[in-house]
């Protein structure tokens, strides 16, 4: 199973997970990460707001492709992403990922692998609204170095 999603209104990231822990099915291990809204920037900065603009269709499909890429990578039985797009307050989850398998091991490592590859890959722009200005923010060096980690899949 693949659940992939991007949605506009708040991630109710408990409720997701607690429904995907209900569709799978003989598996020993599943692991999930929820990712929450900063309320600084690097900078220190209060943030008032994030706010994450999309193409629907090209989005869509970066983010499909990525969840079924880890569920294809690490044999992991069904994965989850869901991700927002639209106005995030600080606090509030951007983005969830979950994944289940027979053993732990391909359920972490499905779940980091969607991450790295999410926070450098999934068709965002990302503006970060402080009070005083807005900026738009782009993946770091760090955000790729973790994704370099899974440089040997040709993704």
């Amino acid at each position: 199973m693949i659940d992939a999603r991007i949605t506009g209104e708040p991630l109710d990231a408990a409720g997701e997970f607690a429904r995907f822990l209900e569709r799978i099915a003989g598996d020993g291990a599943a692991a999930s990460f929820v990712g929450i809204a900063r309320p600084t920037t690097a900078d220190g900065d209060a943030v008032t707001a994030m706010f994450l603009d999309h193409h629907p269709s090209l989005t869509a499909h970066s983010v499909q492709a990525i969840a079924a890429s880890a569920k294809d990578r690490f044999g992991a039985s069904a994965v989850l992403a869901v991700h927002r797009h639209g106005r995030v307050e600080p606090g509030d989850p951007i983005v969830l990922v979950a994944a289940s398998a027979p053993h732990r091991r391909a359920a972490l490592e499905a779940v980091d692998y969607m991450m790295d590859r999410l926070k450098t890959e999934a068709i965002f722009w990302k503006r970060e609204d402080t009070p005083g200005t807005s900026r738009w923010i782009e993946p770091t060096d760090a955000d790729h170095a973790d994704r370099a980690r899974w440089s040997d899949d040709g993704n």
